[in-house]
């Protein structure tokens, strides 16, 4: 199991799924094959999938150990909830709760769950279903979502303008308001552990990215701001998931240039294991080593 020290706390992640997810155009846009071709070496096999060119994605959590609190990042994409538009995660039945007490940790053992944003599979387990309702899973925690980023889905929750997966906020956030379990905070927010938000406006309108820091060391949970290492070696390359493309890749560039090269360990959402590792440069764009 991945458990990485930052200090005083400690980083430590909870997968729910890793597998190929999508040919790469179908996901990258701008994507060519010369580019993913050149970097063959360390792509393929465990970055994209060498048989059908898909892109390999773990959909998982951040676990975040301070003297004094419990913190789960994202909460990927939840079991028994209907996702008819986006069959990967339809209907799933996964040990997502067994791989989280195999970490160490307890449901009523969370004192706060911190959404990067507020895509499908990264609310999934704010909530369980129980005698037929969505009820919040973290019983005692505090939700804590960006401002922004929760209006920006409650207004289209209400005009029926969600896409291809209308449910969402209705059984993974709005349980928890109506819980009074969730906190609206600005995109700067700080909680005095060491652990702050950065504003990541592209991929969503309210995205973020959380940074943390003990003693001198440091790290950043970069949430979708990077979904995968092509991205690394083009960072212009924006998602079709992204709202805002071109505010997504000026976002990842900015980023990527203020970690490439320092000791801050990267904790991507979505990069296949084992995930985390440190930026640096690669020819005239980025890579990772891993740790492993």
């Amino acid at each position: 199991m991945f458990v990485a020290p930052i200090g005083d706390f400690q980083l430590s992640r909870v997968l729910e799924s890793e597998k190929p997810f999508l040919e790469a155009g179908a996901f990258l846009p701008d994507y060519e094959q010369a580019v993913a071709d050149a970097h063959r070496d360390w792509l393929y096999p465990r970055y994209m999938e060498p048989e059908t060119n898909k892109i390999i994605l773990a959909i998982q959590s951040y676990i975040i150990k301070t003297p004094r609190h419990t913190i789960l990042v994202d909460t990927c994409v939840g079991n028994h909830k209907p996702r008819p538009g986006r069959p990967m995660f339809h209907m799933l039945d996964t040990p997502y709760m067994a791989e989280l007490a195999a970490a160490g940790v307890q449901p009523e053992e969370v004192d706060y769950v911190m959404c990067t944003h507020l895509h499908v599979d990264h609310v999934g387990w704010n909530t369980r279903l129980l005698d037929g309702r969505w009820v919040p899973t973290f019983p005692n925690a505090k939700y804590i979502f960006a401002r922004r980023e929760f209006e920006f889905w409650e207004e289209r929750h209400r005009s029926g303008s969600e896409g291809k997966v209308p449910n969402v906020y209705a059984d993974s956030v709005l349980p928890v308001v109506e819980a009074g379990q969730a906190m609206l905070v600005d995109s700067d927010f700080a909680l005095d552990d060491g652990l702050w938000f950065e504003p990541a406006p592209g991929h969503t309108v309210g995205n973020i990215v959380i940074n943390l820091q003990s003693g001198d060391r440091r790290a950043t949970l970069t949430g979708d701001v990077i979904h995968h290492p092509l991205q690394l070696i083009r960072p212009e390359w924006s998602s079709r998931a992204c709202e805002d493309t071109v505010q997504s890749a000026a976002t990842r560039q900015a980023l990527l240039e203020r970690l490439v090269d320092t000791d801050i360990l990267v904790a991507p959402a979505h990069f296949s294991s084992p995930t985390c590792g440190h930026i640096h440069h690669h020819g005239d764009g980025f890579r990772i080593r891993h740790l492993e």
